[in-house]
C-alpha cells in the first residue's frame, strides 16, 4: 500500500506530469476563449427557421428576434405563424412551408430571395420534424418509414439545396437538428433512419462548402418535451399500428405486450424528457452567431453525459440498456 501511495506521489510530481496538466489547463482556457468568440451585424442578417409552430424552432424565432436578427419563421400551419408574429417584433416575417412539397419550398425561396436581396441568407435552420410512426419496425409498412423520412430527411436535403445560392452570397450558416437517436437506434421507424441520415448529409454538405464560406453544424438533443414526444400522439399511432397487424403478429409478441410497451415508455420520456428546451436553442443560436461555430451541440445533460458516450460502447451494452428501457417480446411462434 504504502508503495503505491509513493508511486502516485513521484507521478504527480514528476515534472512531465505537470507539464502535461499545463498543456491541458491552457488548451482548455484557449478553447473557451475562442468558442466566445462572436460575429457582428445582427440587425444586417436574415436567417430562416423552419418548424416554427412550436417547440425549438419557435422558441429560437423568438430568441432572435430579441437580438435583432431578421428572422423569418417557416410555420406549417396559418395558426402558428399567426401566434407566433404577435409574439415578436415586427421585423419578424412568417411564411407557410411544406418541406415535403416542392412547390412550397420554391415559393419560400422566392420569399425569401426577395427579402434578403443582394446580402443573402445568413442561417438556414432546418428544424421541421415528426416522429410517428415510431415503434417496433415489424409493425411498420413502408409508407410509415417514408412519411417521417419525408419531412425529416428528404425535407432538409431539399431546403437546403434550393437554398445554397443565398447561402452562399452571404457566406452563411446551416444548421440541422439530428438527435441522439441519429448516434443509438433506441427503436424502430423512420425516426432513427432520418436522423441517422442527417447526420450524414451534414457531414457531406460541411466538407462541400467548406471553399464557399459555408460553415454548418448538427445539433444531436437528448429528450426534451415537444411536439416529437408527445405521449397522447405517440400512443394513438402505436395503438393504430397494433391493432392492424395480423393476429398471429400480434400472438407472437404475447396478450400485454402492447400495454406494458406503453406504460414502459410512458415511465421512460417521464423520466427523461427535460421542460427546458433553451438548452437546445442556446445551441442552435451559438451555430449561428459564434465566430468559429462547433461541429456538432449536444444538447442536455442526457446527451452529454449518456447517450453519446453510450453510442460508443459495444452493441451489447447499449442493447442492455434499451432492454431495461423497453419489454422484450413474450410470445412464441408455434
Amino acid at each position: 500500500m504504502l508503495c503505491c501511495q509513493s508511486g502516485s506521489q513521484v507521478i504527480l510530481s514528476h515534472p512531465a506530469f505537470t507539464f502535461a496538466l499545463l498543456v491541458v489547463a491552457f488548451a482548455a482556457v484557449r478553447w473557451h476563449i475562442r468558442d466566445s468568440y462572436k460575429v457582428s451585424g445582427f440587425n444586417t442578417k436574415h436567417v430562416l427557421i423552419t418548424g416554427c409552430d412550436s417547440g425549438f424552432g419557435n422558441l429560437l424565432a423568438r430568441q432572435l428576434d430579441l437580438k435583432g436578427f431578421h428572422v423569418i419563421a417557416a410555420c406549417l400551419t396559418e395558426k402558428g405563424a399567426a401566434d407566433l408574429a404577435a409574439a415578436a417584433s415586427t421585423r419578424l416575417k412568417t411564411l407557410l412551408l411544406d418541406v415535403t412539397d416542392s412547390a412550397s419550398i420554391g415559393r419560400a425561396v422566392k420569399f425569401v430571395s426577395e427579402e434578403v436581396g443582394e446580402r443573402g441568407l445568413w442561417g438556414l435552420v432546418n428544424n421541421a420534424g415528426r416522429s410517428v410512426p415510431i415503434g417496433p419496425t415489424e409493425w411498420m409498412q413502408l409508407e410509415d418509414f417514408t412519411k417521417v423520412l419525408d419531412v425529416n430527411l428528404n425535407g432538409v436535403i431539399g431546403v437546403t439545396l434550393l437554398f445554397l445560392p443565398l447561402l452562399k452570397k452571404a457566406q452563411g450558416r446551416v444548421v440541422n437538428v439530428a438527435s441522439i437517436l441519429g448516434r443509438l437506434s433506441l427503436t424502430g421507424g423512420g425516426y432513427c433512419l432520418s436522423k441517422f441520415g442527417v447526420e450524414a448529409f451534414s457531414d457531406s454538405l460541411r466538407k462541400d462548402m467548406r471553399p464557399f464560406g459555408i460553415k454548418v453544424s448538427i445539433i444531436e438533443p437528448g429528450f426534451f418535451k415537444t411536439a416529437v414526444t408527445r405521449l397522447d400522439l405517440i400512443e394513438g399511432d402505436l395503438r393504430r399500428l397494433w391493432t392492424r397487424l395480423p393476429q398471429d403478429v400480434r400472438d407472437s409478441y404475447g396478450p400485454t405486450y402492447f400495454d406494458e410497451y406503453v406504460k414502459s415508455q410512458d415511465f421512460s420520456m417521464g423520466i427523461l424528457c427535460s421542460p427546458d428546451i433553451s438548452k437546445v436553442t442556446r445551441c442552435m443560436e451559438h451555430a449561428l452567431t459564434a465566430f468559429h461555430p462547433r461541429t456538432r451541440y449536444a444538447a442536455g445533460w442526457d446527451a452529454k453525459l449518456f447517450w453519446i458516450p453510450l453510442s460508443y460502447f459495444p452493441a451489447f451494452v447499449s442493447d442492455f440498456v434499451i432492454n431495461v428501457l423497453l419489454p422484450s417480446p413474450k410470445g412464441k411462434i408455434n
